[in-house]
């Protein structure tokens, strides 16, 4: 893994992105852990609303995410996804790379089509809904994290970050994984 990108739509929740850009764009390098090339993208570059009033200045649009390893969904409102988005997180995973969904970003995952027939989680708050909106996934709701295939699923923010050490102890060892966790302790 090289290249991590986060998809960043209107209504995104800070905390959550914060986890995800803390972990994979965070340079640990004198600590032994490999750089990332790591990049926010958005369908409409510049200013995101959050859902905490403030926007996040996101310069990249969806095709500096083309060549992503990982492809990470940050949650947030999750409603009115644009199409280039979707078709985003569909072409990452048809070329063999994943994608990953911390909380209600799950549901962005849904609306690609990507939880079809595939075991998933989200926010104990949203798994109920997050079945009934698609009923063809296998929606669990008492685990921090699903790993199914190339998609990936978290439920809040702290699994968010469990998930996380997860992948990084996948690419490059538990030792990596484990300067990643102690820093951020």
């Amino acid at each position: 893994m090289k290249n991590v990108a986060c998809l960043v739509l209107p209504g995104v929740a800070p905390f959550e992105l914060g986890v995800i850009c803390d972990i994979f764009g965070g340079d640990r390098s004198d600590m032994g852990v490999p750089r990332l090339n790591f990049t926010l993208v958005t369908p409409q570059p510049g200013l995101v609303p959050t859902t905490l009033g403030f926007p996040v200045g996101v310069a990249d649009g969806l095709d500096a995410a083309s060549d992503s390893d990982l492809v990470c969904v940050a949650p947030g409102l999750c409603e009115n996804i644009p199409e280039p988005a979707l078709e985003l997180l569909r072409s990452t995973v048809a070329r063999g790379a994943r994608v990953m969904s911390v909380c209600s970003g799950a549901f962005v995952l849904g609306e690609a089509g990507l939880l079809d027939g595939r075991n998933c989680t989200t926010h104990w708050l949203h798994t109920d809904e997050l079945a009934q909106r698609f009923p063809s996934a296998c929606v669990d709701p008492m685990v921090l994290y699903v790993e199914d295939g190339p998609v990936l699923t978290s439920a809040g923010a702290a699994a968010g970050l469990d998930l996380s050490l997860h992948i990084m102890r996948q690419e490059f060892g538990d030792a990596v994984a484990g300067v990643v966790a102690r820093r951020m302790v």
